[in-house]
């Protein structure tokens, strides 16, 4: 069999909501890069243009949807009904498979994708291209098992893990959590799950934290806590919290960066970078260089994401997590198993309150070393656990498990863009635009 000139990796993030979809889906895209490989992200975030974008990763952008609940989705900007912009996406999901035609496509976390978009593209794939490997990335905890194993059922998701995917890959390690006990899922859909471990994040350099301590005029020996919601849409109750321990006084000595993420609504933000500056701390909407920001921190606030809990845990910072328990329990979860082996300190969204804040702070950065030493050990094979099966599936598509691919054949097939000679008016409208 002639191997393919070029390697194609689709990758589909559906991003209605925060941050760490995207962020997750960049991680693994930058790893996987390389001559010879093209990767394109089919992307709702409003955000992809603000992350560097390495050589050889480009987006595709479908219209954004936000989401309201866990079933109602609205169009994040354009002005027409959630039904007429759901069949927007659906269409480029499809025409872009079409006119790229992967050899591997990755679904981040909805097995169907948002109001079930992913599956024509599945169905086309399964009948016209049948040696494209279609994965499912999920995070290492879905929700409660009450909660997943009921919508999983009435939204028909097992059937869909059985006909439709090739491998599903669990970015967790089994022993903290067991979504295969807990989900119920059946032998014939379990035999295809692989647990690659948690996906560690990019640990920043000397050199870059330098000059970021000199940007935000950090002081020798002064000590910073980093507070970040993620995407920041439901965090103000953790900022305001935080805030009043600084205007209450009694905090361990410490500079506060609060980083309140763009889905923070306007008003409440606002009210947080005025409160910020009278309490002499600093306020950033948006932070693109979040893991040179987490490398400075002495400890970090957070709301406990699977993003952020694999930035820190990548970094070895203490921190303490206040995880939110709607409109899923999978924050909360997280932050018990976690917390329970001591790489976390841990504070129930319902026991927040300043003087709970200021109690465990005063914890973190007067003994950091037991939540250190805990970290040191904490096992990251996500990304090389990903790369062996990448490996694996390029060897078969060349003709066997001791074939040899051939050489990529330079750099300029890595950047190449889609074709236009087979890309719709509709496709070529949202690629490239952000």
């Amino acid at each position: 069999m002639t191997a393919p000139a070029t390697y194609n990796i689709l990758m589909y993030s559906h991003d209605t909501y925060g941050l760490g979809h995207l962020r997750r889906t960049m991680a693994i895209a930058e790893h996987l890069r390389q001559r010879g490989v093209n990767i394109l992200i089919l992307t709702g975030s409003p955000l992809a243009g603000r992350y560097e974008t390495p050589e050889g990763v480009d987006f595709v952008r479908i219209p954004g949807m936000i989401k309201k609940t866990n079933e109602e989705y609205l169009p994040l900007s354009i002005k027409i009904n959630a039904r007429h912009a759901l069949n927007i996406r659906r269409n480029i999901i499809v025409a872009t498979a079409k006119a790229f035609q992967p050899h591997l496509f990755i679904v981040d976390k909805v097995p169907m994708g948002l109001r079930r978009e992913v599956i024509p593209t599945l169905k086309w794939l399964r009948r016209r291209q049948p040696r494209t490997r279609t994965i499912l990335g999920l995070r290492d905890i879905m929700d409660d098992a009450v909660s997943t194993t009921r919508e999983w059922a009435e939204k028909g998701v097992y059937d869909v893990l059985e006909q439709y995917y090739s491998e599903i890959w669990v970015y967790g390690n089994r022993d903290i959590y067991d979504p295969i006990a807990e989900y119920a899922i059946p032998p014939v859909v379990s035999g295809k799950m692989v647990f690659t471990g948690y996906i560690p994040r990019h640990v920043p350099s000397a050199q870059s934290m330098a000059q970021v301590r000199r940007e935000e005029r950090l002081l020798p020996g002064e000590k910073l806590v980093v507070v970040t919601t993620g995407g920041g849409g439901d965090g103000y109750p953790l900022m305001d919290a935080y805030l009043g321990m600084l205007e209450a006084g009694g905090a361990p000595p410490h500079r506060a960066m609060f980083v309140s993420g763009p889905f923070m609504p306007k008003p409440q933000r606002e009210a947080v970078a005025r409160r910020a500056a009278a309490a002499g701390a600093t306020f950033h909407h948006f932070y693109r260089r979040m893991e040179t920001l987490m490398g400075l921190a002495d400890a970090v606030v957070t709301m406990g994401g699977y993003n952020t809990t694999c930035e820190i845990l990548s970094q070895g910072k203490p921190c303490l997590v206040v995880p939110r328990e709607t409109p899923r329990l999978e924050q909360r979860i997280r932050a018990e198993a976690l917390s329970a082996r001591g790489l976390i300190e841990h504070l129930p969204w319902d026991a927040l309150s300043p003087e709970a804040i200021r109690v465990r702070l005063t914890r973190l950065l007067g003994a950091p070393g037991p939540y250190k030493a805990a970290m040191a050990h904490f096992p990251f094979t996500g990304l090389s656990v990903i790369s062996e099966r990448v490996g694996a599936f390029r060897r078969e598509l060349c003709g066997g498990e001791n074939a040899a691919c051939p050489p990529p054949t330079g750099p300029a097939d890595a950047a190449r863009g889609l074709p236009d000679a087979v890309v719709g008016t509709a496709l070529k409208k949202y690629v490239g635009t952000f």
